[in-house]
């Protein structure tokens, strides 16, 4: 194995001292131009990279934002991921992701882990921590934005929605074409926070109708997909054709149960009608396209890194929560 390639070796190679070379990789203007450009392509030609954390001590400042996800594999946090992505290298900002798994116990450990990298901010998707996380998160002084929920008491700015209330739209859609009789699809209870809101939505919409008790239909731990939803009208069988409609978590799980109960020789939605939540890419594409709620993922992403700069820039300095609305996607299965 080759032996790194050091600053060192890169002022030897254009005859400048250490420190021209460091400044020069900064971008420090009392170095000129053309030595810059010199250093740079110099640094690049020998595969030098620049170690950043003598930087970090002198400035305190790390270069980077630190945000967790439930799941890189779902496509509505990928989205909002892409946003904030973007939205912060504009800014000169990366960002260092780790994925939760649905579980706030794993984000405690990745929180811990996190702020020991001394990051510039941290962006937390939902708003249930445990106890541990929000005195991590209190004592280390960095701006903080909570996304994809509306928490009771949050830890610092939020850009979210209510989920429970999101599913209001769902419900009243549903009754307003004569379904009583509803089974609300989602994971088991524990890990997924934000599919508990929606189900506890579906029950207190359903409720407030004055609709009969809610079928709860458990497809599994989280993240539950489409295959769960298959496996959990499998499950069921012939018993899901005592349901009007069957309001599913998420999109995928939705068309994991529209293919299963179309297999089964039902008609949706003239016997059966099925919801989605997140307006999904398969949502669109599924035959027939399945009504859902539409959350403006990129929106929540480009809205987070608009707040983040505010904060930056000396604004922002009360907490700050930015409701972002939802809307119903009315397709072919109600």
């Amino acid at each position: 194995m080759s032996p790194r390639v050091t600053m060192r070796d890169v002022a030897r190679a254009v005859g400048k001292s250490t420190m021209t070379v460091s400044r020069a990789l900064r971008d420090d203007q009392t170095v000129n131009e053309q030595t810059r450009a010199q250093v740079k392509q110099a640094a690049q030609s020998m595969g030098y990279v620049y170690d950043s954390t003598a930087q970090v001590f002198r400035t305190q400042k790390s270069g980077f934002v630190a945000v967790t996800l439930p799941s890189v594999n779902n496509a509505n946090f990928a989205e909002t991921f892409r946003a904030l992505s973007n939205g912060l290298e504009a800014a000169g900002l990366q960002l260092l992701l780790g994925s939760t798994n649905y579980r706030v116990e794993k984000e405690e450990q990745l929180v811990r882990q996190l702020l020991a990298r001394n990051p510039e901010a941290l962006i937390l998707t939902g708003g249930h921590h445990t106890e541990a996380t929000r005195a991590l998160v209190q004592a280390a002084g960095v701006p903080v934005i909570e996304i994809w929920d509306l928490p009771s008491t949050p830890l610092g700015h939020v850009v979210g929605f209510s989920n429970f209330d999101a599913m209001t739209l769902i419900v009243d859609h549903l009754v307003g074409q004569g379904r009583r009789k509803l089974a609300f699809v989602g994971a088991s209870d524990g890990a997924d926070l934000r599919g508990a809101a929606r189900r506890e939505g579906v029950i207190a919409a359903a409720r407030a109708h004055g609709l009969p008790d809610v079928t709860l239909i458990d497809a599994g731990p989280a993240p539950v997909s489409m295959r769960h939803g298959r496996s959990a009208i499998e499950a069921l069988g012939t018993d899901v054709a005592q349901f009007d409609a069957l309001v599913c978590v998420s999109d995928p799980v939705a068309f994991g149960c529209l293919s299963t109960v179309q297999r089964m020789g039902m008609k949706v939605p003239d016997d059966i009608a099925v919801t989605g939540f997140g307006n999904f890419e398969v949502a669109r594409i599924s035959n027939p396209a399945i009504t859902t709620v539409n959350v403006d993922a990129q929106k929540i992403g480009e809205t987070a890194v608009s707040l983040l700069r505010d904060v930056f820039d000396g604004g922002a300095e009360t907490t700050v929560c930015v409701e972002m609305g939802c809307s119903l996607v009315a397709g072919e299965t109600s």
